[in-house]
């Protein structure tokens, strides 16, 4: 080795790093959290969850972030639960209720033309409260200054459910699991599941379970990234 070849500075390869993401934080405040704790540089996720939504958050470090929208794209899984009956501006529980619907009529052979309705390629539009931008402004600022769909035009979008099953056996509690491409929102799912069951529905509960080949299974909390990776106090 040469002196100019050992004066060249390491290049950092980067990581792929695997995290089970806690109910409430948002994935911006994990990637603080892991950026400070790992004392990286350079570091992003490959995939917003809600902060109503755990599980799997896959997160990038240096050189790997270049493969940040190839994970992106990967098939999603999803476990969760929604509730037939009422309806909340958000489609989960951020929001209070805004509406009680009937349930009585609903029998398991209508649930199940609604999910058949809701598998395969669809077109969905996306909830108000979501990250997506119109007009320079995110969709779920304008909910929160109290606009509604009827104010603000959605484009639909294009995704594939390659699986919706349920267990409606805690009815009208409804169990799920979603197999899903790239860009699908589960609460619009949710409500449109509803809205096929001619009631309303609200998501209670969503864990990301797989992107791709990677599973939650495999990821680390928080706490224990933290333990193991921790950088010492500067004294």
């Amino acid at each position: 080795m040469n002196e100019n070849q050992q004066n060249q500075p390491v290049q950092d390869p980067g990581e792929v790093l695997l995290i089970d993401k806690p109910l409430t934080w948002t994935s911006f405040d994990v990637v603080k959290k892991l950026k400070y704790a790992g004392n990286f540089k350079k570091i992003g996720h490959a995939g917003t969850l809600d902060p109503l939504a755990t599980g799997l958050l896959i997160l990038c470090t240096g050189k790997m972030t270049k493969q940040i929208d190839s994970f992106q794209a990967q098939e999603k899984e999803y476990s969760g639960t929604l509730v037939l009956g009422k309806t909340t501006p958000s489609i989960d529980l951020e929001t209070e209720f805004d509406g009680e619907y009937p349930t009585e009529h609903i029998t398991e052979e209508i649930m199940q033309n609604a999910l058949a309705q809701l598998t395969g390629p669809i077109l969905q539009i996306p909830p108000i409260y979501s990250a997506i931008s119109v007009g320079g402004k995110r969709l779920y600022e304008l909910a929160r200054k109290g606009k509604t769909e009827d104010d603000i035009e959605i484009k639909s979008r294009e995704v594939e459910i390659k699986k919706f099953e349920i267990d409606s056996s805690e009815f009208p509690t409804i169990h799920f699991r979603i197999v899903c491409s790239k860009g699908t929102y589960i609460r619009s799912l949710v409500r449109d599941f509803g809205l096929a069951c001619q009631s309303g529905a609200y998501m209670s509960a969503l864990r990301r379970e797989r992107i791709g080949e990677f599973e939650v299974a495999n990821a680390l909390t928080i706490e224990e990234f933290v333990n193991q990776r921790a950088v010492a106090p500067v004294k």
